[in-house]
């Protein structure tokens, strides 16, 4: 019962420390009514740099005293086509409307408006579009869902009329452009939608004559606005691709000189595209239809520079960012994919002779200059993730050939880096560039986190504001490295204590990790805590030896779903609108559309699964690791039985990097981040194991006691297990050391069956009885 006892209470501290870090949430400010009327003018295509005091002085104006902000423009189709985004303002979830998109490029609206009286108007495609998004597409999506919830609505012009429309699609009041004295038709109904037209193409005079017109119509509907009233500017889709981010600007009471956010994105300066109708709705002080709505109402927050051009500056480089991203981040993540197969390639034969022969006669040695190299490209490769993280320092985005500004920028700071790990104290140890490649790749994504993740938003190993799928916190390739860096610096300092506190010191390290990886103030990834919890409580269980057991398995299964539990009945305590993702997916359970969620995340796991490079990088790693590294030949089972808590470490990422990418619908691209730290490190550990298999130590030299094997360099600062064989669950080894040796005994060349290259105590003392020769 006594050996039993410590890893229930340090499972059931993992729990707490997981359910404390996603409980407590920032306070969120309730949406408030702010005006009568709410005007939404859309002008499709519009970018913040289109945005000038002489093309656009009435925006600009409007600008300085309302709040401003980067909209991304997502909807069910890649690209959001002026159509789609007209949908989706009045679905105020990812709609699209019937059609497919050939070549990214967006055909003719094709929209039908009709007119059959003189006030209002009829759309008579607008059913079939309802049921395209009810049974084709799996966001739930009801067009006219804004329409809806207001007694009367105004549309001017046909992309409005798509947004104003009911269900059934009966537009209210319908004009199809903005009279000269539009003052009647926006004070006739609480919502008017206005479409001012497209500005699109890249030549920048032509874009700037379409500004400067949608501009002009701007000016007579502010000159029109009802008294009291709110009007929201937005550029409200993209024309072609890439996708962009696009103007938001606020102006009515209430909304003065801030930035523009919301909790959909949880980031200044930041709504989306499905914030906007419920932004409508909060400020004429509306209820919501919360089944139906995926966006949440936008906010203003204080801290926007005064000066105005400065505060412009920030969304149009942001904007830049965004799609320099998107075209680097595809080579960068194919390229690291190729070299580190051609890498594990490299590794093969080097594992077939990393073993010295310990006879007069065998086969030559690998020149150590060659050993040296290869360690060298190893540890760059674990670093490559967390170096192009970093590069996001420097803004490469700027220059005219943006991706070779961030390549140079990348491998600068990798070289740093690898130069840092090769000439840090301990290098020469057997696990010590392994600790420190760990530390550092922690260090990198956790000081980011720490300081608002401003690296990964927009990142090329980070997350795009365009996918609009997360702006805040930890992204998927962020989670993989943060979780494989911080269990494996677990294993490494569990390692070089004794063993009774080792499960201590990985629940203390991992604690910690899951705190940041859950907590809405740092990760805000929920799922990555839950998926993090797990791998922590299997560390714990196995550092002190033994293996991934189905006992051990199912404790840490229980431990997650503990952590699942406890934040969902927190979670389901709060209103709907401060909700997380996990409390509102149980809420759609209970009211039966839970299975739109299922669907989405399932649909989105197959697809990355198909379409992501770190699918590669998964599937390259675990190939190397089953056919090469957990060979006999291979070192990583003789590294397992000699430093077990390495073995959880790996075990536990392996777990929390699987969970979190199923749950989170990101298939293998947790696992293939990690799997880009983690296996290049096995590797090397693997490959000086394997060199040192043949040492021997006289009594009395200093050398390591009780038969201590596999033994680093002196001055190392590893610490082998004494009785490596013999840990919890482990078999003693019987491939590596013969009963009763010879006096001059033969290289050990086995692997151990459970335990690794350790004999047992026993063997060991009667091998230096009567040899004096302890066999390493």
């Amino acid at each position: 019962m006594l050996r039993r006892l410590p890893p229930v209470l340090l499972t059931l501290l993992v729990v707490v420390l997981g359910v404390t870090a996603l409980a407590a949430r920032p306070a969120t400010e309730t949406p408030r009514r702010t005006a009568d009327f709410v005007v939404l003018v859309g002008v499709a295509g519009l970018r913040w740099d289109d945005v000038d005091p002489q093309t656009t002085p009435t925006l600009w104006r409007m600008a300085q005293q309302g709040s401003i902000g980067s909209l991304s423009v997502r909807s069910a189709h890649r690209p959001t086509c002026p159509v789609d985004g007209w949908l989706t303002l009045g679905a105020g979830n990812f709609a699209a409307w019937n059609g497919s998109r050939g070549g990214g490029v967006c055909p003719p609206a094709g929209v039908t408006v009709e007119q059959p009286d003189g006030i209002g108007a009829n759309l008579p495609d607008q059913e079939s579009v309802v049921q395209h998004n009810q049974q084709r597409l799996p966001w739930g999506a009801v067009p006219g869902a804004l329409a809806e919830s207001v007694r009367c609505s105004v549309a001017v012009g046909p992309g409005a009329a798509v947004a104003a429309a009911r269900p059934f699609g009966r537009v209210d009041r319908y004009a199809a452009a903005l009279p000269d004295d539009p003052a009647p038709l926006l004070g006739s109904c609480v919502l008017s939608v206005v479409d001012l037209g497209t500005v699109a193409g890249d030549d920048r005079s032509a874009r700037a004559e379409q500004a400067r017109r949608a501009d002009a119509d701007l000016a007579r509907v502010l000159a029109g606005r009802p008294p009291r009233s709110l009007v929201l500017v937005a550029g409200i889709s993209d024309t072609d691709l890439p996708s962009r981010l696009h103007v938001a600007v606020a102006d009515g009471p209430g909304w003065e000189r801030g930035w523009l956010t919301s909790p959909t994105t949880g980031r200044e300066g930041y709504l989306q595209l499905v914030d906007l109708a419920p932004t409508a709705l909060a400020a004429l002080g509306r209820p919501m239809p919360e089944r139906l709505f995926l966006g949440r109402p936008a906010l203003s927050v204080g801290g926007r520079p005064a000066d105005l051009p400065t505060a412009i500056a920030a969304p149009a480089d942001a904007d830049r960012e965004a799609a320099a991203q998107q075209r680097v981040a595809g080579w960068f993540f194919a390229l690291l994919a190729g070299a580190q197969v051609l890498l594990a390639v490299a590794v093969l034969p080097l594992l077939r002779r990393a073993r010295r022969h310990a006879g007069p006669v065998g086969p030559a040695p690998v020149p150590r200059r060659v050993v040296a190299v290869v360690e060298l490209l190893l540890i760059a490769a674990a670093l490559a993730v967390p170096a192009a993280l970093l590069a996001d320092v420097v803004p490469w985005w700027r220059g005219d050939h943006a991706g070779w500004w961030f390549a140079a920028t990348t491998v600068l700071l990798l070289v740093g880096a690898t130069a840092a790990v090769r000439f840090a104290p301990g290098h020469d140890a057997t696990l010590g560039p392994l600790g420190a490649v760990a530390g550092l790749a922690t260090l990198v994504v956790a000081a980011d986190v720490l300081t608002g993740a401003r690296l990964q938003l927009n990142g090329v190993t980070g997350y795009s504001a365009l996918e609009g799928g997360r702006f805040s916190g930890l992204g998927t390739v962020g989670l993989g490295v943060f979780a494989a860096g911080s269990l494996l610096c677990a294993g490494w300092l569990a390692q070089r204590v004794h063993r009774r506190w080792r499960p201590m010191v990985v629940v203390a390290v991992g604690g910690a990790a899951v705190v940041v990886v859950g907590s809405p103030y740092l990760g805000a990834d929920s799922i990555g805590a839950i998926a993090l919890t797990a791998g922590v409580s299997v560390a714990a269980a196995i550092s002190t030896g033994g293996w991934l057991t189905v006992s051990r398995l199912v404790w840490a299964g229980m431990a997650g779903l503990a952590v699942t539990i406890g934040f969902a009945v927190l979670d389901l305590r709060r209103p709907a609108t401060e909700r997380g993702s996990l409390g509102r997916f149980l809420a759609a359970l209970g009211d039966g559309t839970g299975g739109l969620t299922v669907h989405r995340s399932s649909t989105a796991n197959f697809e990355t699964l198909v379409n992501s490079p770190l699918t590669v990088l998964a599937l390259a790693g675990a190939l190397l690791v089953w056919f090469a590294l957990l060979q006999p030949w291979g070192g990583l089972m003789r590294l397992f039985g000699i430093y077990p808590a390495m073995r959880a470490a790996m075990a536990g990422t392996g777990v929390a990097a699987g969970l979190g990418g199923l749950l989170g619908g990101s298939a293998l691209d947790v696992a293939g981040a990690a799997g880009a730290l983690v296996v290049p490190m096995a590797a090397l550990a693997a490959l000086r194991v394997l060199d040192h298999s043949t040492d021997r130590t006289q009594p009395g030299d200093g050398g390591p006691a009780n038969g201590r094997l596999g033994v680093a360099p002196p001055g190392g600062p590893d610490r082998p297990d004494a009785d490596a064989g013999t840990g919890a669950g482990e078999q003693t080894s019987t491939g590596d050391a013969p009963a009763s040796p010879p006096a001059d005994p033969p290289p050990a060349d086995g692997v151990a069956g459970g335990g690794g290259d350790a004999p047992d105590r026993a063997t060991g003392r009667a091998a230096r009885a009567s040899t004096g020769v302890a066999t390493a």
